[in-house]
């Protein structure tokens, strides 16, 4: 039998790549049919099988050419450097595909942000690995999807940001001119920053301290921190730090900022009615 697949491995190579193409196919759809059923994310299962089975091809179909491809390597032994160096690239990639691997910086899902691109980890491959583009300022989707090349994932930082996908941290600043005192007005926004948290105030207290614990650091949050600072022309910042469902991060930072305009109106308005007078 072994002898025969010799005698024919051109026929053999084929059949080989037919079958285990049609059996992955076969296999990343039973799991997506399963992953739809039960509502699970199994985006990570179907990247290790379909990387397993590209990898268990490549073995067998080297096996049948092992002997044509060590004679053919040393045919080109001459130009084995000039080879090597046209192909640091994509040797670097599957280098980085075999060091994710191991050292597991992210999952599939997770948010990471690499070379200042920040995205969803959707597929990881031997050469790239895939994210959808996320827009880390509105924590929302661009709709653009990036290939990163693996060997990015050796040479630059990788930030995971995978505790930003249910929880952030979000801070924003107002800037007004000097006109009223902000600590007039500063408590009453407090209250009001309090209100606007308040229907996910037990939870985020627990998503606060489950971070706390995994990471060891103390971080902000729950409750909402509203400070006052100057800028360098003399304006007054409010600096608004809340603790809040990613998802509603912005909305929260509007509902502030719209109770904030009104505070500083209502009293700049008292300042300007002697004047009136």
């Amino acid at each position: 039998m072994i002898e025969l697949i010799y005698q024919h491995r051109l026929i053999s190579t084929l059949a080989v790549a037919i079958v285990m193409i049609s059996f992955k196919y076969l296999l990343v759809s039973l799991v997506k049919k399963r992953a739809k059923k039960t509502r699970q994310d199994k985006r990570y299962l179907v990247s290790n099988i379909k990387n397993l089975l590209n990898f268990m091809m490549i073995v067998l179909l080297l096996s049948f050419w092992i002997n044509e491809i060590q004679n053919f390597a040393l045919s080109i032994a001459a130009f084995a450097v000039a080879i090597v160096i046209a192909t640091r690239e994509f040797i670097q990639c599957i280098i980085g595909f075999f060091y994710v691997m191991s050292t597991r910086p992210f999952r599939i899902g997770d948010w990471i942000q690499v070379d200042g691109f920040a995205g969803e980890v959707s597929a990881i491959d031997w050469v790239k690995t895939t994210m959808l583009e996320v827009d880390i300022e509105r924590y929302q989707y661009t709709g653009k999807t990036l290939f990163i090349p693996n060997n990015k994932l050796i040479s630059s930082p990788i930030k995971n940001l995978n505790f930003l996908k249910r929880y952030v941290t979000h801070h924003f600043t107002i800037t007004r001119d000097e006109d009223i005192n902000p600590y007039v007005i500063i408590d009453t926004l407090r209250e009001k920053a309090k209100q606007q948290c308040e229907d996910f105030h037990d939870v985020a207290t627990r998503y606060n301290q489950i971070i706390e614990r995994r990471l060891d650091v103390k971080i902000a949050g729950p409750e909402p921190v509203i400070e006052v600072s100057t800028n360098n022309i003399g304006h007054t910042e409010i600096r608004c730090t809340i603790f809040c469902p990613t998802d509603r991060a912005i909305e929260i930072e509007q509902k502030i900022m719209q109770d904030f305009m009104q505070l500083w109106f209502i009293e700049f308005n008292k300042l300007d009615k002697p004047h009136a007078g």
